[in-house]
């Protein structure tokens, strides 16, 4: 079988320490701040010369992280925590997922689906580019908005958005044709929310608003958890109503 070798050229900087919690899509949460931080050799100026004259970027990134009931990554891997996948093919995918838009229920062709159990675990974000910052102690520095990546996730390309191709107003959606929106009314008490930087609260709340459980799980007595900016957030469901129990700091 042929096959291609990529090079990681960057890694995201973002508030989410697992996948839980991450938007089901990019743009979703446009209140959420990233960099992309360029791994060395691709820390040059001339890279990104003329990127500021555009408002949107596509990343093309790796599912590292995406793990299976086996254990095993997106690309067939055993998975070992903050380890990375070498990039390598799924010898085992399967043509057919159960997305979580359907209630994981009915199976539809993984070309059909965001799905990040494919034969190559590759996903793709276009983000908003808020700015581009050329001297940081890292090389230039992609500061964007609306990323729905984990943190440390690798990023093997990026090109610019262009609304003449990239958009197109008539697009059939198919089973996804209704955009996610926000569902729940979300209660943090001061003394909880006093503990999140204030550059952070608002992103927090839409990510909450949003959602994060998986499409389904509906126990309004269970808990739930996930790391955002360097916390720990709790919070439980019930009905339209979510509550933040706890934001336990690092």
């Amino acid at each position: 079988m042929e096959s291609y070798a990529m090079n990681v050229i960057a890694r995201i900087e973002s508030g989410f320490a697992s996948k839980f919690g991450v938007p089901r899509q990019s743009g979703l949460v446009n209140e959420l701040r990233a960099r992309v931080i360029f791994e060395p050799p691709y820390r040059n100026r001339d890279a990104v010369r003329g990127l500021d004259g555009f408002s949107h970027i596509w990343l093309l990134w790796a599912f590292d992280r995406a793990t299976r009931p086996d254990g095993a990554t997106s690309n067939g891997a055993a998975h070992t925590g903050g380890a990375k996948s070498n990039g390598a093919a799924r010898p085992d995918w399967s043509p057919t997922v159960r997305p979580p838009r359907l209630g994981g229920n009915r199976r539809v062709g993984v070309f059909a689906t965001r799905s990040p159990f494919r034969p190559n675990p590759i996903g793709l974000s276009c983000v908003e580019l808020e700015r581009v910052e050329l001297e940081t102690p890292q090389g230039p520095t992609l500061h964007i908005r609306g990323a729905d990546l984990v943190d440390g996730t690798p990023i093997f390309d990026i090109k610019p958005y262009l609304a003449y191709t990239d958009a197109h107003a008539d697009a059939v959606s198919g089973y996804a044709s209704d955009a996610p929106r926000e569902t729940l009314q979300v209660d943090i008490p001061l003394s909880l929310l006093s503990r999140v930087p204030d550059a952070d609260r608002a992103a927090l709340i839409a990510v909450l608003a949003h959602d994060p459980r998986p499409r389904y799980q509906d126990d309004p007595g269970r808990v739930y958890g996930f790391g955002f900016a360097g916390l720990e957030v709790k919070f439980r469901v019930a009905g339209e109503r979510l509550e933040v129990t706890d934001i336990i700091t690092a």
